[in-house]
């Protein structure tokens, strides 16, 4: 095994169940209702509720002639405020196989594309906020949507904030692992329940269950 300086952790479906599609598309529709558009397409619906692309963005918002900087505002405003509620009604909750990484002598990053108020949010509610010795999360507004993974923009500001110059990106997803090894980093795909089923055409360095396979890789 590689001796790492650092780990760096994705957080919806790694250390935190994902955010539901019901409270997604919630955060969609309500967008659409914010610019005054009552009835979008089904389709461009489901094309906002994540991993939606700039160029894809501004061509739904072309369709109804709104501003795409003031509909993913207010789409990321929503997102914001529905995961708060699922946490806080306990329709989501940290993962129990967190525990399996909290002693490793490693120091800690976190790397997501939710939004950053999201991820403090998280941080504090689920009481991990001290293991990390930086955290990144997009900001709200259209610009951030450039510089989210794959893009290792945030990868690379995380390994310099730790001092560290190698590391793991443990994620649940392509761009995880896209995003990891152009960062220079090994990449840890956790192939939890919500993407068990994913095909991916990159290979990871890793690939485990859960967060015990991480402390494994990690020499724990």
């Amino acid at each position: 095994m590689a001796d790492y300086d650092a780990i760096v952790f994705d957080n919806d479906g790694v250390l935190v169940e994902p955010p539901s599609d019901a409270t997604l598309r919630a955060a969609a529709e309500e967008a659409f209702r914010a610019v005054g558009v009552e009835s979008p397409d089904d389709q461009h619906i489901a094309d906002v509720e994540r991993g939606v692309t700039p160029e894809r963005l501004r061509a739904v918002c072309e369709t109804y002639g709104v501003d795409p900087d003031e509909f993913w505002t207010a789409r990321d405003r929503r997102a914001v405020a529905g995961q708060r509620d699922e946490f806080r009604d306990g329709r989501r909750a940290r993962y129990d196989d967190v525990a399996a990484v909290e002693e490793l002598p490693h120091d800690f990053g976190l790397v997501s594309s939710n939004q950053h108020e999201t991820i403090e949010f998280i941080l504090d509610h689920c009481e991990f906020a001290d293991w990390f010795g930086t955290h990144y999360g997009r900001k709200i507004g259209i610009e951030s949507i450039d510089v989210k993974k794959p893009n290792p923009h945030f990868l690379d500001r995380a390994m310099a904030d730790l001092g560290a110059e190698t590391g793991l990106y443990v994620g649940d997803s392509e761009s995880d692992v896209v995003a990891a090894h152009r960062a220079g980093l090994d990449s840890v795909f956790v192939r939890r329940d919500h993407c068990a089923n994913v095909e991916l055409s990159v290979e990871p360095d890793y690939e485990v269950e859960d967060l015990w396979g991480v402390a494994e890789i990690a020499g724990n």
